[in-house]
Parts: structure tokens; C-alpha cells; sequence
């Protein structure tokens, strides 16, 4: 999912970056302060991750051409073939020759790291749905449990629970285990922890276990992205102790670590919440937190402003903060409210700048809607699953438990900021452009109840092509065209890997959506599961690829961003139309299936494009769909589920409908 979700090293030997507390356990240690207490340090894999391959230059030439030819006429693809050529054996073979003696010179990071960091903080969109995302959470299986206190009391002791296990380096280490029975065992454990750092990574990778990358992790709390001109800033103070409050537009900040880093008592969590739920301050009048929607280079002007105001304590409260904590005034109606209001809201109660929100509607929904330059998916979702599990199986509060008795009128402390005209002027034209942005934005959503994995793997089909298939066939038959697709694949198996693009348009979903589109009646159900099986087998060829780190976007996004920064002239490869073209990613895709997880999304990432969000579950599919103004998501979820039916209908030897 989530379309597409960092990294900095730290100093060898430290837990978890700069200042990260020991493993060395004290006496007084209270297991209840942690949600679990790992015998594999944390960090345990990281020194020994392998380095993200660079692809040779042949491989992402054929492969980029590969996904040329079905958007291309044969003109059109003569002409860039040509570009190609004259890339690879000219300055494509000098740029590759020079990234790859820069990669060997820093071994401690990826090849794509410094250029993807930069590629997010020089953005000057707004971050909100240019690139923000959001994860909700399924309700708490206990109904009693989503009152919204509760709920929100649960959350912010096991997200707090969450950042000691991991500083403390007691943090499972994020595996993928090829062979569970083998590698996510005690035994295996007790072993792997002995093996030095250096060379634990091939110790896993014996039994068939793959650790991934966790240097995004420490980005999680304490850390907000800093507008600045021309180039952002990430910045994290893990010395902070204070959690982040919205409500109704106003700030709140208490303490949930006491002096000695132990986290408060939930009933003096769930005290505090309480007061700040029952303050009946009218909503702000000038809302701050529309300035983090503006456009990054009026917003770092405008914060300026603030800090010259007599603000920059109050604003560093806010950034230094653990994490921003939304509290909504209103029950979520349905999924597409859901979605609006996680994904953008009404731009009063969020602060889009800070790692991320944990937004908790009246009727306790709750999602995650984080900025996405500090890192990816993998991180947020992890924090998601651990924060879930914990707050539903080992909930901190009940619904009958009484808050503490305690004065949080002391305690809390409401943030003031001084506004001047022209901050006030800002924010009001920040509203005016967020308002009308968030009116041409739609967003709908479908389940297709028919079937889901279990009958498509019984059909040796990848259940994952098949949703992506559905999206080929969709714009086909809603708009006639095969168009630029984007699918994000993460590359945490390797040090510092962020992701890489799966590019799922091909001469085998183009065949085969027109077959299904343009002319059923002439094809036998076996012809079209033959089609089918053809399309699934190269769709797992490039998933692998991609995860590898062998797809092609992210190398050509290094040698453009390396010929820029040695002042060489933008070779005619990138010049090309088709080369823009494909980077126009009409169709923007992500997936992720956990769950914890009820329903994620994303705006499109082009006007006239579409964010698609789905997951592929045992026995249904989920799809989440946004557009502008220029594209429509509900026509297009009625052509995917009619793509869906008739796929389904060949499956079963069943003639297809035109």
C-alpha cells in the first residue's frame, strides 16, 4: 500500500542512534514498561545487511525499454531505443562508471539514499496528499474498548511502550522468515545472538531468514520535517518527553516519560486526555496547522516569521514532541469519510509536518497519517501492528477505569502562539488553498466479495498481478489506453534500502486486457487463463526483481540526479517525451495486507492521475481509489470490479460478457 513508504547512519556500537540507552537491564526494570523484551538486540542484523545492489547498466536499459513498449507506438519506440543505445555507450556508461566508484566509497549507505532524501525535502508541493499517506486501524475487537478515551489512552501507552522497546533495544529485529519453523524459533535466537553483528545477517540467511533494514526506525518519535527554502530539514530530539495534543484546532503538550524515562501512569495518561477532551475553548480561529499544508517554501517564510514572533520555544515543543496525537470531535459515517478525513481532514487538527499523527476519531477510529521523506511503509506498518496487538491484547486502561486525581490543569499546558497580521494573513490564504484543493478530490471504495488469495493461488495465479491486471483492464475500458503504472516494492533487505518501482504495465497485461475489453466473445475461458497465467508469471518475475533491487527507475533516477550535481548537461534519454511520459504515473499503486490494518490510501500523484490502495485478503478484495477533478474513481472501481467478475468468470470456464 499506501503509495508510495529514513536513514541516516549513526555511530557503530550504539543501539539506536545518537545517545540510545543500553541493553544493560537495571534492577529496577519494570517488564510492564516494554511491549516485549527481545533476546536478539534490536539492531542486532543491521551491520551485516547486504549493500542494494547497482544494476548493470544493459539490465536497466532492457528493462525500461521493456515497460516502454506497450505505452509507445512503433515510432515512438524506435526513436527512444536510439536514445537508449546512444545513453548506454556514451555518458549513461561514464555516469554508471562514476555511481558506481561513489557507492564503493560509501559503504555505509545505499546508492539511492542521499538522492531519495533529496528528491522528498527539495519537493516544494505541499505534503499533504502530494505525499502523505495514511494506515487506519481496524477497531479494537472489544466494542466497549473504542470509546474514545479509552481507545486514545490504550494507543498513546502502547505507541510509548513501542519507543522504549525499541531504544532500549529490545525490539524484535524485523525478519522475513522464508521458513518460520526453522528461523522464528527460541533456539534459533539463543544461537543468533552470539554471532557478532558483522556476521549475523549470514547466520539468518542460512535458515532461510531475511532481516531487513531498521535504520528508519528512530524517525518514528521525536522527529518533525522542518520547512526550509529550498531544501527541508528532518529533525529528531530523542531527549523530549512530551506528547503533541490537537483538539479542535488548539495544542496541548503533557509529559508521558517522567525524569528518569519511565513512561507516566496510564491513568494519569487517561487523566489528561480527559481534561483536554473536555476543554470547551471554541475552535481556533486562525488554526496553525494549515501552514504545514502551504507550499514548503512560503511555510519556511512564514515559520520564519513565527520564530522571530517570540514563538520558537513554543514551536520547538512542537516538533521535539514524541508524537502528535489528533482527538476529532466527530464519528467516522463510512470507508470514504474515513478516508477523506485521515488522509487530509480539515487541515485544523493536524500537524502534516510531524513524523506522524495518530488521529482518533469521537467513535475511537483510529489511523496513522505519517510524512513520508523520514521513511517507508515497512517502519510505519511494523509500529502499527506492535501498537494494535499491544493496545487490544494488553490494553493499559478499561472502559470502567478511573482516571488518577490529579490537577492536569498544572500538568497539561495549553500552547499559545503570538500572531501578527501577516502570520494571520498566512494562514487564512493557507485555508483558502487547502479548501479548495481537498473540494476536487474524490474518493471511493470497493470490496470484491468473490474471491480473494486463496482461490487465485489455487489458480497458480499471483494474486497480486491479478489485482494489478484488474487496474489495466479498468483504465482500458473506461478511457481505451494503456498507461504509465507505478507499483511500490519496498528494498528493506538491503542496508539503507528504501523502494523500487514495479512497473506492472506490460505487453502481457495489454494483450490480454484487450482480449478481455475489446473482444471476449473471440477467446475461449482457456485462452484467457492462458493470457492470464502468462501475465502473473512476469509480474512475479519483475516483483522479484524490484525487490532485489533490480528494477530500473531508481538507477536512472541516480545517474540523472548524479549528472546534475556534477553540472553535466540533462542527457537527451531524459529529454526524451516518452521518458516524461512514463514518469507521469497515471496509475499510482501500493499494497499491504496485515491484520491490524483496515484501510490505507493515497492522492493521486499527477492531476489526472489515480491512487490506488488495495490488498489482496483470503477470500475478498479490497481497493481504495482517489482522483481529481480530470479522472473519475467511481467509474473506474465499477470497470475493476467488472474486470474482477470476468477474470473470476474465465477462472470458472465461464463465457465472458462483453
Amino acid at each position: 500500500m499506501v503509495a508510495g513508504l529514513l536513514l541516516r547512519a549513526w555511530p557503530r556500537g550504539l543501539a539506536f542512534g545518537p545517545g540510545a540507552p543500553s541493553r544493560l537491564l537495571s534492577t529496577g526494570f519494570d517488564p510492564g514498561q516494554y511491549l516485549q523484551l527481545s533476546i536478539v538486540p534490536t539492531m542486532h542484523y543491521q551491520d551485516s545487511l547486504p549493500r542494494l545492489p547497482i544494476p548493470k547498466l544493459e539490465d536497466t536499459i532492457r528493462r525500461y525499454l521493456s515497460a516502454q513498449k506497450p505505452l509507445l507506438d512503433d515510432g515512438q519506440f524506435r526513436k527512444t531505443e536510439q536514445l537508449c543505445k546512444s545513453f548506454e555507450n556514451g555518458i549513461g556508461k561514464e555516469l554508471h562508471k562514476q555511481l558506481v566508484a561513489q557507492d564503493k566509497q560509501n559503504k555505509h549507505t545505499s546508492y539511492i539514499s542521499g538522492p531519495w532524501f533529496d528528491m522528498y525535502l527539495t519537493a516544494r508541493d505541499p505534503i499533504v496528499l502530494n505525499f502523505n499517506p495514511f494506515m487506519s486501524f481496524n477497531p479494537d475487537p472489544k466494542s466497549e474498548y473504542n470509546d474514545q478515551l479509552t481507545r486514545a489512552t490504550n494507543m498513546t501507552v502502547s505507541a510509548v511502550r513501542f519507543l522504549k522497546t525499541l531504544r532500549a533495544d529490545l525490539l524484535e529485529p524485523e525478519v522475513f522468515h522464508l521458513n518460520p519453523a526453522k528461523s522464528d524459533t527460541d533456539t534459533f535466537k539463543r544461537l543468533i545472538r552470539f554471532v557478532p553483528s558483522s556476521l549475523s545477517w549470514y547466520g539468518a540467511y542460512l535458515v532461510n531468514a531475511y532481516p531487513l533494514d531498521m535504520s528508519q526506525y528512530f524517525r518514528l518519535f521525536n522527529s518533525t520535517r522542518l520547512p526550509k527554502p529550498s531544501r527541508d530539514e528532518l529533525f529528531t530530539d530523542d531527549k523530549a518527553r512530551h506528547l503533541l495534543v490537537l483538539r479542535k484546532g488548539h495544542f496541548y503538550v503533557f509529559d508521558v516519560l517522567d525524569q528518569d524515562g519511565n513512561i507516566v501512569s496510564a491513568s494519569e495518561i487517561q487523566a489528561h486526555l480527559k481534561y483536554i477532551l473536555s476543554d470547551n475553548s471554541l475552535a481556533s480561529e486562525f488554526p496553525l496547522s494549515y501552514l504545514t499544508s502551504e507550499n514548503r517554501d512560503i511555510w519556511a517564510e512564514l515559520r520564519q516569521k513565527l520564530v522571530s514572533g517570540g514563538n520558537e520555544e513554543t514551536l520547538r515543543k512542537v516538533d521535539s514532541a514524541v508524537f502528535c496525537l489528533c482527538l476529532d470531535d466527530f464519528p467516522i459515517k463510512d470507508l470514504v469519510h474515513l478516508s477523506h478525513n485521515m488522509l487530509h481532514g480539515d487541515g485544523t487538527n493536524r500537524w502534516f509536518d510531524k513524523s506522524f499523527n495518530l488521529i482518533i476519531a469521537k467513535d475511537g477510529t483510529a489511523a496513522v497519517h505519517f510524512e513520508h521523506a523520514w521513511g517507508d511503509g515497512v517502519a510505519v506498518l511494523r509500529f502499527l501492528n506492535e501498537v494494535f496487538k499491544d493496545s487490544t491484547q494488553a490494553p493499559a486502561v478499561t472502559p470502567r477505569s478511573q482516571p488518577a486525581n490529579t490537577d492536569s490543569s498544572v500538568a497539561v499546558q495549553k500552547l499559545n502562539f503570538k500572531l501578527n497580521d501577516a502570520l494571520k494573513t498566512g494562514i487564512s490564504a493557507a485555508k483558502e488553498k487547502f479548501d479548495a484543493t481537498m473540494k476536487t478530490l474524490t474518493i471511493d471504495y470497493i470490496q470484491f466479495q468473490r474471491g480473494g488469495k486463496e482461490f487465485l493461488k489455487k489458480q497458480k495465479l499471483s494474486p497480486d498481478s491479478v489485482a494489478q491486471l484488474a487496474f489495466q483492464m479498468a483504465l482500458l475500458q473506461q478511457y481505451g489506453q494503456t498507461v504509465a503504472t507505478y507499483e511500490s516494492c519496498s528494498t528493506a533487505a538491503f542496508k539503507h534500502g528504501r523502494t523500487e518501482t514495479i512497473r506492472p504495465a506490460s505487453i502481457f497485461t495489454k494483450r490480454c486486457s484487450e482480449a478481455f475489453v475489446r473482444e471476449p466473445s473471440k477467446y475461449s475461458a482457456g485462452d484467457l487463463q492462458h493470457m492470464m497465467a502468462k501475465c502473473s508469471t512476469y509480474h512475479n518475475q519483475l516483483t522479484k526483481e524490484a525487490a532485489m533491487g533490480q528494477g530500473f527507475d531508481r538507477h536512472l533516477f541516480a545517474l540523472r540526479y548524479l549528472g546534475a550535481a556534477k553540472g553535466i548537461d540533462l542527457p537527451e534519454l531524459y529529454l526524451d517525451p516518452a521518458y516524461r511520459q512514463i514518469n507521469h504515473n497515471i496509475l499510482s499503486t501500493s499494497t499491504l495486507s496485515s491484520p491490524a490494518v483496515n484501510i490505507g490510501g493515497f492522492a493521486p500523484v499527477v492531476p489526472d492521475g489515480l491512487g490506488i490502495a488495495y490488498a489482496v485478503h483470503d477470500n475478498w478484495i479490497g481497493c481504495n481509489v482517489s482522483a481529481y477533478q480530470g479522472r473519475n474513481a467511481h467509474e473506474f472501481l465499477q470497470c475493476v470490479e467488472k474486470a474482477l467478475e470476468g477474470m473470476f468468470d474465465a477462472l470458472e470456464g465461464k463465457a465472458i460478457k462483453s
